[in-house]
């Protein structure tokens, strides 16, 4: 019987070309000389760039230099006009109320001289003024120009932020109140003609704002008392987004189980499950600007109960009252009429509506006002002003 020949075992020491001890010990010291070296270069090249990076000096809420210049060019805002020089030809620009506007980079246009940037103290300082006193003003009129120039003047302060690399609390202060205002300002300006007001816009640039913030969230030493309400308006905003969802799932539990992120994480649920009533009930549960973010959903949240409950209840003999309607749809009588006739949905001699899969029809283009039916989010503003509601005092 043959009998296969056990392989023999060829020991690390036995093998062809094996590394001696002290050959193994000398490439181990050279790799950690080369990773030390690497680690050298690295800070020296971290801290070159924090050289080369710009400091601002400017301690204005606009640079001298861009005052007068825009005084010679007759571009002042109203706003910032000279008090009794407003119907002079060329008005006088009132450096108190003055703030830098947004300027796109060009060619040859040097945007890092310190003397035009303003540290981060300046930039909060001009971001408080323009809430405090332009956004949250009783005396100016209309609020779409109000929005006009706060937008474009963030957008300054957003310009200087990224030029010095900005971070920090001052960076997390200004994001946070950037955001408010965004966010409230999709609220108030729902409807208006694109020519004053473009969602579009205003989205894009509060979606960027947003991510800042939560990246200064995650990369920040804190503290960041607000940050609950952020990552809460975040998904609001973005119900439905598998992206925010999923970051939401890899906070700390102690915040992803706080009472305002876990309200609204019940939201997304009931909206990834097309459940409108169940969304719908949650949502009096939210505050004033969590309703602002929430709002812009509401529409396709309402479409789709009306749609469920025309399939649902398709029956000649089904009758279902009005007031359970209005309830559901958590409008008043006389809106919940109207909706329902956009959509096709039909009533009878008793005023009780009659679903019908066949006679649900789609509103057409222009039709329907989605400022109409706010009454959802304007009934939870009572007393609060634009102030408060902006620096987080609500």
């Amino acid at each position: 019987m043959n009998r296969r020949r056990a392989p023999r075992r060829i020991f690390h020491s036995q093998r062809r070309g094996a590394q001696s001890e002290g050959e193994w010990r000398q490439r181990k010291e050279e790799q950690w000389q080369d990773q030390g070296k690497a680690q050298v270069r690295e800070e020296s090249r971290e801290q070159q760039v924090k050289e080369t990076v710009p400091r601002g000096t400017c301690q204005t809420m606009c640079p001298s230099r861009e005052l007068r210049d825009r005084e010679t060019q007759n571009r002042l805002h109203r706003f910032e006009m000279l008090a009794g020089t407003e119907r002079n030809r060329l008005p006088k620009g009132d450096p108190l109320r003055a703030v830098k506007e947004y300027s796109r980079p060009a060619a040859g246009k040097d945007s890092t001289n310190p003397t035009d940037l303003r540290p981060p103290a300046v930039l909060l300082k001009a971001v408080c003024y323009l809430i405090d006193d332009i956004a949250a003003s009783t005396d100016l009129h209309p609020w779409t120009e109000v929005y006009s120039f706060v937008f474009d003047r963030l957008r300054g302060v957003k310009q200087d932020m990224i030029i010095q690399r900005v971070s920090g609390l001052d960076c997390v202060a200004i994001l946070e109140r950037t955001v408010r205002f965004l966010i409230y300002s999709s609220y108030q300006l729902c409807g208006e003609p694109l020519r004053l007001y473009d969602p579009r816009i205003n989205d894009m640039h509060l979606q960027e704002n947003l991510s800042w913030l939560l990246d200064c969230y995650k990369t920040g030493t804190g503290p960041n008392p607000n940050q609950e309400e952020f990552q809460a308006l975040g998904l609001l905003y973005n119900l439905g987004s598998a992206r925010v969802a999923q970051h939401i799932m890899e906070l700390p539990e102690r915040l992803r189980s706080s009472p305002a992120i876990s309200l609204a994480l019940s939201i997304n649920h009931a909206f990834l499950e097309r459940n409108p009533v169940r969304l719908l009930r949650l949502s009096q549960r939210l505050n004033f600007l969590q309703s602002c973010a929430l709002h812009r959903h509401l529409v396709t949240c309402r479409r789709d109960l009306l749609l469920i409950y025309s399939h649902g209840h398709s029956s000649r003999n089904c009758r279902f009252p009005l007031d359970r309607v209005a309830q559901l749809l958590s409008l008043d009588t006389s809106l919940t009429t109207q909706l329902c006739q956009l959509y096709g949905v039909e009533f009878n001699q008793d005023n009780h509506v009659v679903f019908s899969k066949a006679t649900f029809t789609e509103p057409e283009q222009g039709k329907l006002q989605c400022k109409l039916y706010h009454n959802i989010v304007a009934e939870k503003q009572t007393d609060l002003t634009i102030g408060r509601i902006i620096h987080g005092c609500s």
